[in-house]
């Protein structure tokens, strides 16, 4: 035991080696990712804040009728949004908003074509497995360090740990709705001459769109459970006043928080759930 304790593999000076080069080597890569990626959050933060609160909240709520044709869920939108206003997290809101999206559109922007590719080529996705394993289980903070000495203080080092951490739900569940089309489906597309591009894109993905929808919700679920990680690397948004509820043991503010990101939360998950 002592000898295998006394010769410990270099893993984590390796990982250190690896990031110092990619400091030393390719900062002006990450600088641009950064300033890039800023200016997206940036452009998003200006549409969700310049315009007055309500106006805003009119404009989601006719979002909301128009994705469920629902009065109750319309109403009840509006209502969850003035009740954030009220309560004094309106701005947090934005942010966090601004935070889901950006991170909701680079999952969703590489997870669909690296599960269709999965599902097309069978060895990807045995290749991929045992990587979305690790970025699904490997705990937060690990790859927290790398990302702030990379991309510094701010929104861009939370995005990327959203995104590390949700994008494995739409590769697996694109790779799964590609894969479950029915072989009937396919055979008689290919009867009527169909290429595997027509395939595609008027067999297989229409018949995906509930798992791919799918995908998009947990995308975002999954990038709202990540805003308290996220604060911890300087996003600003609704986990920087749940950490200071945490931190000064404040039960009121901490329940309005938690409130606001359920609200958020049910929203987002309704508006983009495929009607049965």
């Amino acid at each position: 035991m002592e000898w295998l304790e006394d010769n410990k593999l270099p893993i984590g000076k390796g990982v250190q080696t690896f990031v110092d080069w990619l400091t030393d080597n390719a900062a002006w890569f990450f600088d641009g990712l950064a300033r890039a990626l800023e200016a997206v959050i940036d452009a998003m933060l200006w549409c969700l804040q310049t315009p007055p609160a309500l106006l805003i909240v009119a404009l989601i709520a006719v979002l909301s009728w128009f994705a469920r044709k629902s009065v109750g869920f319309t109403v009840f939108t509006a209502c969850g949004l003035l009740l954030i206003i009220n309560q004094g997290y309106w701005e947090e809101t934005t942010e966090t908003l601004a935070l889901v999206i950006a991170s909701a559109v680079v999952c969703m922007g590489v997870g669909v074509p690296v599960g269709i590719a999965a599902a097309r080529r069978p060895w990807v996705m045995n290749a991929l497995s045992p990587v979305l394993d690790l970025m699904q289980t490997i705990p937060t903070f690990v790859y927290l360090i790398p990302a702030l000495i990379l991309f510094g203080l701010g929104m861009v080092p939370g995005l990327i740990a959203t995104v590390i951490f949700a994008i494995p739900a739409p590769i697996r569940l694109t790779h799964l709705g590609i894969t479950s089309t029915p072989t009937a489906l396919i055979e008689a597309g290919t009867a009527f001459g169909a290429t595997p591009r027509q395939l595609l894109w008027k067999v297989e993905l229409p018949y995906a769109m509930p798992q791919i929808m799918a995908g998009l919700t947990q995308t975002i679920m999954l990038s709202l459970s990540m805003v308290v990680i996220a604060a911890l690397v300087g996003a600003s948004g609704l986990g920087v006043p749940t950490l200071r509820a945490l931190n000064t043991v404040n039960i009121a503010k901490g329940f309005e928080v938690g409130i606001a990101i359920v609200l958020v939360a049910i929203i987002f998950d309704r508006m983009f759930k495929r009607s049965k």
